[in-house]
């Protein structure tokens, strides 16, 4: 009988102390399934999305996490989409797709809501490929977002297991028609399954698996959107070299709550070469790494969420923000970069600076001799160009400074 019962007791424990910890092994399983082959890219609309959402729903169950949208787990929304999204021509397509909502009623005042989109581009559905001739090719889209559903599956996994009745309630969103332009966390803002209110703030992870180990840039986007967060950042531990932005808006699900004057932050481990290519997949992403973001996140909620009701602050848009562009260079910036220059992180073949002679790596300094101090003055720069015209494009390449003439 003695043994019976410590034998019992120490399951307790261990299942007790399991409960408390992310698991890279379980982050791992998600991401390896919801980048597999079998889901086609988990385009929206499509069989693929529906094998996604399905399986975000029997984690959440398995966990006990409450349903919360309009019809169970999912939030039905339809929308339109043209197949080619960057002109005039192309036929609009009627598309429905569905959200994934889950809940941890606390019975508290205020809601933390946690998101992640797990809707990608299919079989090149849309024409968002950074790939030349990848018609038909599947886009898994590892790190864009398998990866940030991953962490939205272990931190309700985590919030449910814990034992501990937190300040806040938890919303848990798997937002879908992300890459058509925020469509499911903007019919989720207009449309809550709970007081907008209510919600206390949003942390977003978008493409958290890429963690680049020599470097350990973390970036965090919304830093601004509230006063509380210096407090919440400082009594955390992390070993990250933290990449800070203000604005709440950027080019993912948290600008639709930050819309409606909700405190946001928006988690980013940069970008890569992979980005919007068929090969965004699973033995690609570092797994520590991801294990190591994810472990942050929940420490920084546990923080917000001791907070009944945490204030919000409205930021000063950033110059990307208010520009619009008729021309592309076809470069991917290091968003991560922190000095002088528009470091670029990749090139698309057959863009106009591939085109000139330009290359990974070098820094654009100046557009037509106007200084570049960081990529918002290059979009505002970008901005004036339209189809045709020509840009004298100055890049630092290692000790040489170069001038290339651009064509867009």
């Amino acid at each position: 009988m003695k043994k019976l019962l410590v034998f019992t007791l120490f399951i307790s424990v261990y299942v007790l102390v399991f409960a408390q910890e992310i698991s890279k092994e379980k982050l791992q399983q998600h991401i390896v399934y919801l980048a597999s082959d079998e889901l086609e890219g988990r385009a929206p609309g499509t069989k693929g999305e529906q094998l996604a959402y399905e399986y975000i729903i029997q984690q959440f169950e398995a966990i006990g996490i409450a349903p919360k949208g309009s019809s169970g787990y999912l939030q039905p929304f339809t929308y339109k989409r043209t197949n080619n999204p960057h002109g005039n021509s192309g036929k609009e397509k009627k598309i429905t797709a569905n959200n994934v909502i889950g809940y941890i009623d606390n019975n508290a005042e205020n809601t933390l809501v946690i998101g992640a989109h797990y809707d990608h581009l299919g079989k090149h559905n849309h024409q968002s490929s950074l790939d030349k001739n990848v018609k038909n090719q599947i886009h898994n889209g590892a790190d864009d977002n398998a990866s940030g559903v991953a962490g939205v599956l272990e931190l309700a996994r985590y919030f449910a297991t814990n034992n501990i009745k937190e300040n806040n309630n938890f919303l848990f969103i798997a937002f879908s028609a992300e890459e058509d332009g925020l469509i499911g966390s903007k019919y989720f803002t207009q449309n809550p399954t709970i007081d907008i209110a209510k919600v206390n703030c949003m942390l977003n992870m978008d493409m958290v698996g890429r963690l680049i180990d020599s470097t350990r840039n973390l970036l965090v986007y919304g830093i601004g959107t509230s006063t509380n967060y210096g407090t919440v950042f400082s009594s955390v531990n992390h070993t990250f070299d933290l990449v800070f932005d203000s604005s709440g808006i950027g080019p993912s699900d948290h600008t639709s709550f930050y819309l409606k004057n909700i405190p946001v932050l928006h988690f980013f481990t940069g970008q890569h070469t992979d980005y919007h290519k068929p090969s965004d997949d699973a033995d690609k992403i570092n797994y520590n790494g991801t294990h190591e973001v994810i472990t942050f996140i929940k420490d920084l909620a546990e923080k917000i969420a001791g907070y009944s009701k945490i204030n919000f602050t409205e930021t000063k848009a950033n110059e990307q923000e208010k520009v619009s562009f008729k021309v592309t260079l076809g470069i991917m910036p290091d968003y991560a970069f922190q000095d002088k220059g528009v470091k670029i992180d990749a090139i698309t073949n057959g863009k106009p600076a591939q085109v000139a002679g330009i290359k990974a790596g070098d820094i654009i300094t100046a557009i037509n001799n106007e200084p570049l101090k960081d990529v918002y003055e290059y979009m505002k720069q970008l901005a004036k160009f339209s189809k045709g015209d020509e840009a004298n494009v100055t890049v630092q390449r290692k000790t040489e400074t170069l001038t290339f003439k651009v064509k867009f």
